[in-house]
């Protein structure tokens, strides 16, 4: 199968090229503007494309000369501060750009689209826990608000054109190759100041809850959406919620650190509570998480403390 994958040089789309590789029977080729990706993180198997999906021409050549029947979506600007910051470069992003990609998509014979959406952002403040597809979908971020506005392009395209989709809402991932530095996930973030002796700072009084979900999990996901018919929105979490002080210390014990985090005020606008229900995934692509939080903190800090010079 020809599959294009759009941040394929970043942390959860570098993994998923692996896995496709490791596969087999692919031909695969990976765009990315490398404003975060990393370009050693590309498979050498796939065929690479450094683009910016708001540059039409160069996104429409590159679909127009590979003719992926499928596209694995993980491009983004991914910094929901950001979002709030500056809405109007998140929007050129996520969503100019996305459509760039899928006007070349319907000139060229794309059949399905694979999309990272997300679990957090979209449904904001929750009344369930968990949360299931059905919950309201009330971002407060425009990071949120392109994540909801996405999908429901993709239901026009498939509705219009005939382009199959699935959105996949992730919960928070965390895993090796996500980022320490800047406004990355609180486990890359631990565990980079972990190894570099420096003290962790918790925002707030660390009682507010996330629903972590290793990438190794997240990638299985991704592959039974590739060999899936399901279409629409499918959350891909664990229905556990783990706040941060517990997050620190199970980090800390793997790193044999005693130290006691850092408070500090709490970030304006963070959500409390949030954790989703995988039950929908289960039963339309017969994925269930199967790495519980302690192992896959384990194996993610391991991960960069082998490659802790690279970080310093």
């Amino acid at each position: 199968m020809r599959i294009l994958v759009t941040g394929g040089a970043g942390f959860i789309g570098s993994n998923t090229v692996d896995a496709l590789v490791r596969a087999g029977g692919h031909e695969i080729s990976v765009l990315d503007s490398l404003v975060s990706g990393k370009r050693e993180q590309v498979n050498p198997a796939a065929r690479f494309h450094q683009a910016d999906l708001r540059d039409a021409e160069a996104v429409t050549r590159i679909v127009e000369t590979d003719r992926p029947e499928v596209i694995f979506h993980f491009a983004a600007q991914m910094d929901v501060r950001r979002s709030v910051a500056d809405p109007v470069y998140d929007a050129q992003v996520n969503l100019v750009g996305f459509l760039n990609l899928m006007e070349a998509a319907r000139r060229n014979g794309v059949r399905r689209v694979i999309f990272s959406s997300t679990g957090g952002a979209i449904y904001g403040e929750q009344e369930a826990f968990p949360c299931d597809e059905s919950h309201p979908a009330r971002p407060v971020s425009p990071y949120g608000v392109a994540k909801l506005s996405t999908e429901s392009y993709l239901f026009f395209y498939k509705a219009e054109y005939g382009i199959d989709y699935v959105a996949l809402r992730y919960a928070n991932v965390y895993g090796p190759r996500q980022d320490p530095h800047g406004e990355a996930g609180v486990v890359a973030i631990f565990c980079g100041r972990l190894l570099a002796g420096k003290p962790c700072t918790i925002y707030g009084d660390g009682g507010q809850t996330r629903d972590y979900t290793f990438v190794g999990d997240v990638v299985r996901a991704n592959l039974a959406a590739l060999a899936s018919s399901a279409t629409g929105p499918i959350n891909i979490g664990t229905a556990v919620e783990t706040n941060v002080n517990d997050l620190y210390a199970t980090l800390a014990q793997a790193a044999g650190v005693k130290t006691a985090p850092q408070y500090a005020s709490a970030r304006p606008g963070e959500q409390r509570r949030s954790v989703i229900s995988p039950a929908r995934a289960e039963k339309l692509l017969g994925w269930k998480p199967e790495v519980g939080l302690r192992d896959g903190l384990r194996e993610t800090f391991r991960y960069f403390k082998e490659r802790a010079g690279q970080f310093a």
